[in-house]
């Protein structure tokens, strides 16, 4: 047992110098790679992150700039119906005076039409009588005119 002790401890001793080189190698990766890649990692990811929060902050502006954009596209639809109401309102009104005129001026021409018509039927009675009176007259003196003869 001595004996493996004793090569144990030999084997350990070649390996010390092995060891220290390997601790000294990590510190100095540590200290001369990592250190500056973790800080370039870290300046990486606080620019990833700011990149990040800009362009959430973009995107929020964005978003309420649209809403703005769509209130007022609502608004000014709105104001393009109640003008459109506004205009078929009046344009009803509109037609609703001009029938209104016409039934009015329809009435006053049936109004003087039944007055020229009681007219011209009076004048055609008298126009009849006259002329029934002349062909009795005229019938009658014929007549007369036979018996004469």
């Amino acid at each position: 047992m001595d004996q493996i002790l004793r090569d144990l401890g030999a084997l350990l001793l070649k390996a010390v110098p092995t060891f220290l080189l390997v601790g000294l190698l990590y510190f100095y990766l540590k200290r001369m790679f990592f250190r500056p890649l973790d800080r370039v990692l870290e300046a990486r990811q606080a620019a990833t992150e700011g990149a990040r929060q800009a362009a959430g902050e973009t995107l929020a502006k964005a978003a309420e700039k649209t809403a703005q954009c769509e209130a007022a596209l609502r608004a000014a639809r709105a104001e393009i119906y109640r003008e459109q109401e506004r205009l078929r309102q009046q344009w009803r009104q509109e037609q609703a005076a001009a029938v209104e005129e016409a039934r009015r001026k329809a009435h006053e021409m049936l109004g003087e039409a039944e007055v020229r018509l009681h007219t011209e039927l009076v004048e055609a009675k008298h126009d009849m009588e006259w002329g029934a009176e002349l062909l009795a007259t005229v019938i009658a003196e014929r007549v007369l005119a036979r018996r004469v003869m």
